[in-house]
């Protein structure tokens, strides 16, 4: 029988490294930030709430926060990871400066504040997809292949009593969110447009806040993109509402829809009476036919007239997995789901993968959950309606940091927990000669030469 002592080595541990970054990798991003002007859009666009003579610029500290939040931070406190490391981050402000600025921004005009932030968000993003070029989201839109905005809610819950904090249908207490994101399709992510902050006790079908969070979505995108068939909007059943899919389809706007719709009612009564050869087969997201699904347009069979006009109703039907419950409106072993739309082109079962690729969304939202959407951490609301704008800043940043930098490589489908493992926390060593720094980044790190890749490509584009 051998003794085995240990099975790693004996290392001696001190804490006198100098000139050393743990968090080496996350210049990817302020390189990002440099490109897309981001931070220089928000120190203008803030500069009435600046304060004479403040040290910190506050655009500046609302990047540095969103920095914290896409390298791993949840609090305004984790910040302290960045002050350490000026040489890469530049000065970051203390915490008590960060919230006298949370506080400022949610008391003087707090409206204006989130417009100016949305402003200098929207010129960055207009800017970044210009630079893009073959991997901007508006790469090929057209009518038979739209560009798609999410729409889906969320539940955040709440351990205190903060402003509007409110019981939740899912007997928690907490708020209701509601928010959007840009779909990049398989290829990529995603990136957020807007994030409506509401009540716990706020309704999933609301159509007033659905369409709210379109017009704001729609102020996200370029000019020349705000209208028009090449848009679709992708939601589930909660927008499935004559009062939604009225206001997508008025002529100003005329916008593609792919929304939920119930099983109930005429639908339920007619699913019975589709003959066998009104099915066919599913596909899966990679367009292969998918075994033990089919579907079927059922709008023939339906009194559509107090619907939008053109607009058509497919049925999916598949054999239930393992452990699914049926619903009542279930027949013959068979789960059946439904989807309006007003596609015009494309095969049958490709308009209903399109449409269940919808799922997707739920991952941005867990996602931005894993970068600082799941703490909101002021007691007032609109204090905590400017964290979500932080939040979605962070995400975004990774989502075109992606786009740029590794678009063409494995990473740029990364979450932000391995994004995070595999590039941000890479270290490095600073080393200064003839006033010039340099940053050395660990050459036995996995992924060095992918995020030296990266960093080249973002610090070659110009800034807006």
């Amino acid at each position: 029988m051998n003794n085995i002592t240990g099975f790693y080595p004996s290392v001696r541990v001190d804490a006198t490294g100098d000139g050393v970054v743990s968090q080496g990798g996350g210049i990817v991003l302020t390189e990002m930030l440099k490109a897309s002007g981001l931070t220089t859009g928000l120190a203008e666009a803030l500069e009435p709430w600046r304060k004479p003579f403040a040290t910190h610029n506050p655009g500046k500290i609302l990047t540095d926060l969103a920095l914290s939040m896409a390298t791993g931070g949840d609090f305004v406190s984790d910040i302290d990871r960045l002050r350490n490391q000026p040489e890469v981050y530049g000065r970051i402000a203390s915490d008590p400066t960060i919230s006298r600025l949370f506080k400022v921004l949610a008391t003087v005009q707090p409206a204006k504040a989130l417009v100016a932030i949305n402003k200098a968000r929207a010129v960055s993003r207009a800017h970044v997809w210009e630079k893009a070029g073959d991997a901007s989201p508006l790469h090929g839109v057209s009518r038979k292949n739209p560009l798609v905005i999410d729409l889906d809610a969320s539940l955040v819950n709440s351990h205190s009593e903060k402003d509007d904090a409110r019981p939740t249908w899912k007997k928690g207490f907490g708020f209701h969110p509601l928010c959007s994101f840009i779909d990049h399709g398989l290829a990529g992510t995603g990136e957020p447009l807007v994030t409506l902050l509401r009540p716990g006790n706020a309704g999933s079908n609301t159509v007033a806040d659905h369409i709210q969070v379109v017009k704001d979505s729609i102020k996200q995108l370029p000019k020349g993109w705000r209208s028009g068939r090449k848009i679709m909007i992708r939601t589930d059943s909660a927008g499935g509402t004559h009062g939604f899919l009225d206001w997508l389809t008025d002529k100003r706007r005329n916008f593609s829809y792919s929304v939920g719709f119930p099983i109930h009612g005429a639908v339920a009564e007619v699913l019975p009476l589709v003959p066998k050869k009104g099915w066919s087969r599913a596909y899966d997201s990679d367009g292969t036919e998918r075994d033990g699904a089919w579907v079927a347009d059922i709008t023939g069979m339906l009194d559509l007239k107090s619907w939008p006009a053109g607009m058509r109703v497919i049925v999916r039907k598949e054999i239930p997995h393992v452990g699914a419950q049926l619903r009542i409106t279930d027949i013959d072993g068979h789960r059946y789901t439904a989807i309006a739309t007003n596609q015009e082109h494309g095969q049958l079962a490709d308009q209903e993968v399109r449409h269940r690729l919808r799922a997707r969304c739920e991952d941005r939202i867990r996602n931005a959950k894993d970068s600082g959407f799941a703490n909101l951490p002021f007691k007032s609301f609109t204090a905590n309606e400017l964290w979500c704008h932080v939040v979605m800043m962070a995400t975004e940043l990774m989502a075109w940091t992606q786009m740029i930098g590794f678009n063409d490589s494995k990473a740029r489908r990364w979450e932000p927990k391995k994004l995070r493992a595999r590039l941000f926390e890479i270290g490095g060593k600073l080393a200064k000669h003839a006033h010039q720094t340099t940053l050395h980044l660990a050459s036995s790190a996995p992924d060095a030469r992918l995020l030296l890749t990266g960093v080249k490509r973002i610090a070659a584009l110009s800034p807006p």
